[in-house]
């Protein structure tokens, strides 16, 4: 009995330090997602609303510069998040590797943009990929191109240059979960492998890529929330590349339009959250597959 009445005074103390974050989760997350989801049915400015059904999303999926900005966002999903995941991929396993000296300084050096000013990293790819900058200079020199590119305002080259800039600033970040998820595997099973004279390639398909699951799921879900939500590196590389989330922003301003769209704008997040739940959801099961494999040392 007295044990009972221990734990149960322990799970109310959990309770007290759990409910003022439920509250604020609920006040600020879950209620404001209700609320743009509701107000995505309706038609209508500011109090004098009405329902109006699929009206809003039919509209984003027919309007044009929607439809630019769905483009450019579903390219960078899957040309930029794979070249980023797989590129990190590589440059874990190679970190990774006892033998190789000034691991630290590799790891620090790559880690850096992660945590460099966006403003500072803005500007200085503005200068490198200018008309009259260097990278334009040494394709030049190099007798690559005959004239400078313009890669801050031509779609195609602005496109890759965001690609570049994204892939360079984030590939570190995703570094660290891999290289958590390749220093949990234990020195023994490589051991194992070894001794049974299992190639390289069979290491990596059945053994690392396996026991990696969830650091790849991971890195996966935190990519594909990344690239949908992405606003400031389009904003600041590009003036004629949309994506949805700097769509949302412009929303009013193009239309000139009285006031915020709420309706438009809750329409436009829900068809940017809805993937994202899904998307979640399908990972997060490998997750959580993985952890009860052993996937995850405790």
């Amino acid at each position: 009995m007295k044990k009972h009445s221990v734990s149960k005074k322990l799970d109310r103390r959990a309770w007290l330090f759990i409910i003022p974050s439920l509250v604020l989760i609920v006040s600020f997350v879950f209620y404001p997602m209700v609320q743009a989801f509701l107000a995505s049915f309706q038609t209508g400015i500011a109090n004098n609303t009405e329902f109006g059904g699929l009206a809003n999303y039919k509209r984003m999926l027919t309007d044009t510069t929607f439809q630019k900005a769905l483009f450019n966002t579903v390219l960078f999903l899957i040309v930029q998040v794979p070249i980023m995941i797989l590129l990190a991929l590589a440059i874990s396993s190679m970190l990774n590797n006892k033998k190789l000296k000034c691991r630290g300084l590799f790891r620090t050096a790559i880690f850096l943009p992660c945590v460099t000013s966006l403003v500072a990293y803005s500007i200085i790819f503005k200068s490198l990929f200018a008309n009259d900058g260097f990278i334009n200079g040494m394709l030049m020199n190099l007798h690559m191109i005959a004239e400078p590119i313009n890669w801050l305002t031509n779609p195609t080259f602005a496109r890759i240059l965001i690609i570049i800039a994204i892939t360079w600033r984030w590939t570190g970040y995703n570094m660290i979960f891999y290289l958590s998820g390749l220093q949990s595997i234990d020195d023994s099973i490589y051991e194992a492998a070894a001794i049974d004279g299992a190639s390289f390639s069979q290491r990596l398909f059945t053994i690392v890529l396996p026991l990696m699951k969830p650091a790849i799921a991971t890195v996966c879900i935190i990519n594909f929330i990344t690239c949908l939500n992405n606003f400031f590196t389009p904003l600041f590389y590009s003036n004629g590349i949309q994506v949805l989330s700097v769509s949302i922003v412009q929303l009013p301003l193009r239309d000139n339009m009285y006031g915020v769209p709420w309706d438009l704008v809750s329409a436009m997040g829900w068809i940017i959250l809805l993937p994202i739940i899904i998307f979640v959801a399908v990972f997060e099961k490998q997750i959580m597959d993985g952890i009860m494999a052993g996937g995850v040392k405790a």
